[in-house]
């Protein structure tokens, strides 16, 4: 049976995200150079996930006489929002307050973190 396809990033296509944000735009050869030796990944496997990752929306091509130069159309900001808002629709009920209090009673926040959002809580009021 075949794996359900993931909404957000999986880990692997994070790290593929990761490079291209970095680099801005590469072809497949630089992302696969790119990556880190203990996670080397075949060329074949690095144009297959970039593929996936135009599939769902992340990147775009170009094409450069006979390579393809890949450029993200979604920012690391706009992904990490994309996760968040899945995670809280996906185990919160659609409720970022029940998320919310998940991390404050099951998270170890230290003092300056729980300054900051304090403000921010205020701040939005």
């Amino acid at each position: 049976m075949a794996r359900k396809k993931s909404p957000t990033l999986t880990e692997a296509e994070l790290r593929l995200m990761e490079v291209l944000w970095d680099k801005k735009h590469a072809t497949v050869g630089e992302v696969t150079a790119a990556l880190d030796q203990r996670i080397a990944l075949a060329y074949t496997t690095v144009l297959t996930m970039l593929r996936i990752l135009e599939k769902k929306g992340y990147l775009k091509h170009e094409k450069h006489g006979r390579a393809f130069i890949y450029e993200p159309v979604v920012d690391r900001q706009e992904a990490s929002a994309k996760a968040v808002n899945y995670v809280v629709s996906r185990f919160f009920d659609n409720s970022p307050e029940l998320l919310m209090l998940n991390l404050i009673e099951n998270e170890k926040i230290n003092p300056r973190e729980l300054k900051r959002l304090k403000k921010l809580i205020q701040e939005s009021e």
